[in-house]
């Protein structure tokens, strides 16, 4: 059974930086496509950014150019770093795991930009 546990978020003002991390215990991390979700109150969940076993990568529009996404397969972490982070990108960020027809959530990280 594979298990996330997300870290980084926090409170940062506007302009500002975080660096999340997300570690994945079991399975074969190298093999799995991973994607970062945000959720804001009152909203739907949606994909920020994805990267898959080959490291291609994805961002949504929201996201270019000020996030990026990477892994480490030696270390079983998917990273997503953030800058020029803008009250809209309050939420809770959340990573995925996905090979075939398995997927896999952590519980999610609290980012919150002020203005």
């Amino acid at each position: 059974q594979v298990q996330l546990v997300e870290s980084g978020g926090g409170l940062v003002q506007a302009g500002g930086s975080l660096r999340l991390s997300c570690a994945a215990s079991g399975g074969i991390f190298s093999a799995y496509t991973t994607r970062w979700y945000r959720q804001a109150p009152g909203k739907q969940r949606e994909l920020v950014a994805s990267i898959t076993s080959g490291s291609n990568t994805f961002y949504a529009d929201s996201a270019k150019g000020r996030f990026t996404i990477s892994r480490d397969n030696a270390k079983n972490t998917v990273s997503l770093e953030m800058s020029s982070l803008k009250p809209e990108d309050t939420a809770v960020y959340y990573c995925k795991l996905v090979h075939g027809i398995a997927d896999y959530w952590g519980q999610g990280t609290q980012v919150t930009v002020s203005s």
